[in-house]
């Protein structure tokens, strides 16, 4: 019998990359002037005048300042998703979570931080600060969790009780957001800190230790 694979979508259209590109261009360069001047000292204009963009592009794309920054934060997600999604149907769905979720936030090489990582932890210091920009950390969390219950119900096979697969889909990504809250919030200088693969790896195991589909995959 041959391993279920995930099939493989149609890639992106020049038009759809181009918008991406956009996109991200507009996140960075609000992600910049949130790191030199806060949310609050930043307005729509200055953040489509640094990507470059008419002010009406901004507004295609995002409904706020705040909004904008909502790619780079997602990037993350979504790379843990791809990653888990590659992971073959006899893969412990636990094992599979937690590679997953350490090989995306692992860091490069003796690198402290990939640029990912470097506009996660500013982002999430700035979103202390301001209600507007932590609503759009917990809906990408939220985006991320409705992502992730199609590819867990994959790997987890045709009996597995629905609500189990939600709960686990729930508390992978609290982890992982939790992890990051951590890490983001302490000392950048301290080189005793736990790194965002070590936080994740714990958190990962707290959460999702008493769930059967999970204790399951283990034995």
């Amino acid at each position: 019998m041959t391993e279920s694979r995930p099939s493989r979508s149609a890639p992106p259209s020049l038009t759809e990359r181009r918008k991406a590109a956009t996109q991200l261009d507009i996140a960075r360069a609000a992600a910049e002037l949130f790191t030199e001047k806060g949310p609050d000292g930043t307005t729509a204009e200055e953040i489509a005048d640094r990507a470059g963009v008419a002010l009406r592009t901004f507004y295609r794309y995002f409904r706020s300042k705040q909004d904008a920054v909502g790619p780079l934060l997602s990037s993350g997600g979504d790379h843990w998703r791809a990653l888990l999604a590659d992971s073959g149907t006899r893969t412990p769905l636990a094992q599979a979570l937690e590679a997953a979720a350490v090989a995306s936030l692992r860091l490069p090489g003796a690198a402290r931080e990939d640029e990912g990582l470097r506009w996660t932890r500013g982002l999430l210091r700035a979103a202390r600060n301001d209600a507007a920009l932590r609503a759009v950390w917990y809906r990408v969390n939220q985006e991320s969790e409705e992502r992730l219950l199609p590819i867990l119900t994959r790997l987890a096979g045709p009996e597995a009780d629905p609500l189990e697969v939600r709960l686990v889909a729930a508390a992978a990504t609290d982890a992982i957001r939790v992890a990051l809250e951590t890490w983001a919030l302490a000392d950048a200088e301290d080189g005793e800190a736990a790194s965002p693969a070590e936080l994740m790896v714990r958190c990962m195991r707290e959460l999702t230790g008493g769930l059967r589909l999970l204790a399951r995959a283990r034995v």
